[in-house]
């Protein structure tokens, strides 16, 4: 995300900037932490899916 500040701005929009840089709109990765259970390892499993194309 790029957001321009331009010289001169007032105090509204440098705090209408940062209000933008605090909050960035999108999808909250986090909650989905953890939430997967594997029954194997994982290393075993990415070594198997990466070789799926040879």
């Amino acid at each position: 995300m790029v957001l321009i500040l331009k010289k001169g701005a007032s105090k509204k929009e440098i705090e209408s900037i940062e209000k933008k840089l605090k909050n960035p709109p999108g999808v909250d990765v986090l909650k989905h932490c953890g939430k997967i259970k594997l029954k194997t390892d994982p290393l075993i499993l990415q070594k198997s899916l990466r070789n799926e194309w040879e």
